[in-house]
């Protein structure tokens, strides 16, 4: 595998950072992956699942979300995504996606995402959906009501209160702090990531991971939230599109499971002809970075190829 990497610039002339990894020569290239990572985290945590995908012919495109990683280019600059940061995410992504079609000309393109990447997924599909082969959500989850509603007014308060770019622990703690309760005893705060302790450590090690996010951000992603709980927008969704949904069971992001199957059960009532999920026994948020990675990531692959030619 080879890597390379790249910057582009969005409308608002931000440098968006790109990891691009290769398949080798002599590996014959089938399709293209995009992956949209999660919040609080950065791109680069998904060299490994790059490199199987590359290993299997898939050329894997990732960039880091503005206010993230090396996108954000600080420590002290994570979290801040400026104005209507969630849309802001989705045409990024759209962006890189055009890049994509003009280095790949008629290869297959899917899009991955993951956690806050999968709620971004949700918005892309509505928009640009019927410009890709397929997509794939992992620790997602369907509606969530007026619990949003309720979260954006604190939010809205946390803004005036701090400013946009004030970093919000009141938010982090109402959005985060009952995630590990099902996990106790617990041997950090971050044990519903993943069942792997050394993964774990990892994410906590990495000072681009974990950081309490702004006010703003969080005003922003919880209106996205709600965009994408509208039918009116689910409407948009190309019937044709094929979806995989996959989770742990003991997912919180996902309300153990719940709330997943609310968001397939959405999809079904659209009509999407093509559509598969997998809730992985005792698997928590990271499914990629699970003890059972290795058939997480054989179970994605399956799925990509099978949907090469369809």
């Amino acid at each position: 595998m080879k890597v390379d990497n790249f910057t582009f610039k969005d409308k608002g002339d931000l440098e968006i950072f790109v990891y691009k990894w290769i398949p080798d020569e002599d590996v014959q290239v089938k399709g293209v992956v995009q992956i949209a990572h999660g919040m609080a985290e950065t791109a680069a945590r998904y060299e490994g699942f790059a490199s199987a995908l590359a290993n299997d012919g898939f050329i894997v495109y990732a960039n880091d979300h503005r206010g993230h990683g090396k996108t954000a280019g600080k420590v002290e600059k994570l979290g801040e995504l400026g104005e209507d940061g969630f849309n802001s995410m989705v045409e990024n992504m759209h962006g890189l996606n055009e890049i994509i079609k003009e280095e790949n000309l008629k290869l297959p393109i899917f899009l991955f995402g993951h956690s806050m990447g999968s709620f971004l997924t949700q918005r892309y599909i509505c928009l640009y959906g019927s410009e890709l082969k397929g997509a794939i959500i992992s620790g997602s989850c369907g509606k969530q009501g007026i619990v949003i509603d309720i979260a954006r007014l604190i939010a809205k308060r946390e803004i005036k209160k701090i400013g946009r770019n004030g970093k919000s622990n009141k938010l982090d703690k109402l959005s985060f702090g009952s995630y590990n309760n099902s996990f106790k005893p617990i041997r950090t705060a971050f044990d519903w990531l993943s069942r792997d302790n050394k993964q774990v450590d990892k994410y906590i090690d990495d000072p681009f991971c974990g950081t309490v996010f702004t006010a703003g951000f969080f005003y922003d992603f919880l209106g996205g939230l709600k965009s994408i709980a509208c039918n009116m927008e689910i409407k948009n969704v190309t019937r044709d599109l094929p979806i995989y949904i996959f989770s742990g069971d003991k997912d919180p992001v996902g309300k153990n499971g719940k709330g997943v199957l609310k968001l397939v059960k959405t999809y079904k009532e659209h009509g999407i002809k093509d559509l598969t999920h997998k809730l992985y026994k005792d698997g928590r948020h990271e499914m990629l970075n699970e003890t059972n990675k290795e058939q997480v990531i054989e179970d994605t692959i399956k799925w990509l190829n099978a949907h090469l030619i369809l």
